[in-house]
């Protein structure tokens, strides 16, 4: 029996036993801190939780989020990840955008968590929303509000989100007018996952484990053109297995040592095993790791890209893996990191670890000075690509790598 072939069987067998059991967290129950909670249905949009700053009491968020895949049974989950006391949340609502902080009419409603309208989410852990009725439709802006009553203490949330949000005073949560939603924010609070029941039972998702070009710096701001944006229109419009995409890119990340945010390591539980209906996560990180001067040696990238492997397989979840993009120009560049560069993308293109490769080396990179990111694709720093080459990016993933019960 090929190792593919037996991943497969595993995979198949992890779907059988979600249909059959029910999940061990209650709607509304908050998963203990250091559990990975997986509840039913497929994430249709997702952030990694971070550190972010002090909490504010009484303070209210209009949340703004992009729905991959559509369904019904919306369930929005709640982190305290990186708290260290309680977090209670009320006035929480979820809606459809009409245009900046208003919402269509009729569309805002509010979540409950056991039945109640209240939860308080211990530090260190997060709080799944009960499911609500209805209908949310793909490749829509869902806005979800809530307020603090009493928040302090370290806030957790996702800094760089590309897209913009509101604040105002927590009492308008309900209203669906955005008079009141005066202020904005560039980060979303306290939210990291939504998930949703897709019409079709066989339809999963894929999470893709990243930095900052994952993370979209460069792409446009409010267009939602990063590239697992852009991941997400095409499995769409091709009606394919796998349509949930949940970005998990941290500016800065890395593959080994914490700083910008946990390491994929740290984190892939939190941000990729955790989440509903995951088929595949997507690897795509390293550079953060050889560009700084950090002593990172091929040799290291390898072990830790390898223990990422085993963990997700273990677990029945395919890895797509890409190769590590250029990034000559970049101030931190030299000789030495593009030798590692190199010799890490080797490895990737030839390993038996993964269950398929992207190259993004190849489609970002000039021909003719294959250390640099082709100009048209550049975003101007030699390491982020715009618009166009997001688009590049996404257009090379196989979509049929990303279904693993194929």
């Amino acid at each position: 029996m090929s190792a593919r072939f037996a991943r497969c069987r595993r995979v198949l067998a992890v779907l059988l036993t979600a249909v059959a059991c029910p999940s061990e967290h209650a709607a509304g129950a908050a998963a203990p801190p250091g559990a990975a909670p997986r509840v039913s249905g497929v994430v249709t949009w997702a952030a990694s939780a971070d550190r972010m700053g002090e909490g504010t009491a009484g303070q209210g968020y209009r949340l703004v989020v992009r729905t991959s895949v559509g369904g019904s049974d919306l369930r929005v989950r709640f982190t305290n990840a990186f708290g260290d006391r309680p977090l209670t949340l009320d006035g929480v609502y979820a809606g459809l955008r009409a245009h900046g902080a208003a919402l269509r009419p009729g569309s805002n409603r509010p979540l409950t968590f056991g039945g109640a309208r209240t939860v308080t989410v211990p530090a260190g852990a997060v709080a799944w929303s009960d499911p609500l009725p209805g209908r949310i439709p793909a490749g829509t802006d869902l806005v979800v509000s809530l307020r603090t009553p009493d928040a302090a203490g370290p806030a957790t949330g996702h800094g760089m989100a590309m897209k913009t949000s509101y604040t105002g005073r927590g009492e308008y949560t309900a209203e669906e007018s955005g008079a009141h939603w005066t202020g904005t924010t560039g980060s979303w609070w306290y939210i990291d996952s939504v998930a949703v029941r897709p019409a079709r039972s066989a339809v999963g998702a894929v999470a893709a484990l990243g930095d900052s070009i994952t993370d979209g710096w460069h792409s446009t701001a409010d267009l939602d053109r990063r590239w697992p944006d852009h991941l997400a229109r095409r499995l769409r419009a091709a009606g394919a297995p796998v349509q949930g995409v949940a970005d998990e890119g941290v500016s800065g990340n890395q593959v080994l040592a914490d700083g910008a945010g946990q390491s994929a390591l740290h984190r892939l539980d939190r941000d990729v095993l955790s989440q509903p209906g995951v088929r595949t996560v997507f690897l795509f990180e390293g550079v953060n790791d050889l560009k700084a001067h950090t002593g990172v040696t091929a040799a290291d990238l390898v072990d830790g890209y390898r223990e990422i492997a085993r963990r997700a397989h273990a677990a029945g979840v395919c890895v797509v893996a890409a190769t590590v993009a250029p990034f000559k120009g970049w101030p931190e560049w030299d000789p030495a990191s593009e030798a590692v560069r190199q010799e890490v993308n080797r490895f990737l293109r030839g390993s038996p670890d993964f269950d398929a490769l992207t190259d993004f080396d190849r489609v970002l990179r000039s021909p003719y000075d294959p250390e640099r990111i082709l100009p048209s694709f550049d975003g101007g720093d030699h390491l982020h690509p715009d618009d166009k080459g997001m688009q590049a990016m996404a257009d090379a993933v196989d979509l049929d790598s990303l279904d693993c019960a194929r």
